[in-house]
């Protein structure tokens, strides 16, 4: 579908729906929320979720770079073989018959 065939008057087409079941409490918070800034309860929650995703997806990617990079690092930089790595590698060929 094109850009122009899925927007409507300027706007995006919404095509699907979310769910939630909340307390009452959590929905007179959320109404609360969102009169505080001058928003409908649906363009409060919808950009609230969108901000969290975006949040989770660019701490997820900051760590699997981070992780990466810590990986790469290990694999450039190795640790010495210490008495205690020794000791293992020996109790475990002794276990498995190497």
């Amino acid at each position: 579908m094109t850009d122009a065939a899925s927007r409507s008057n300027g706007r995006r087409t919404r095509a699907e729906r979310l769910e939630a079941r909340v307390t009452a409490e959590q929905k007179s918070l959320i109404e609360r929320a969102a009169a505080l800034q001058g928003r409908s309860v649906t363009v409060f929650v919808l950009t609230s979720v969108q901000d969290a995703a975006r949040r989770a997806i660019e701490e997820h990617n900051q760590l699997s770079v981070r992780d990466s990079e810590a990986f790469v690092d290990a694999l450039l930089n190795p640790k010495p073989v210490n008495d205690r790595l020794r000791d293992t590698v020996r109790r475990y060929r002794e276990r498995a018959g190497v």
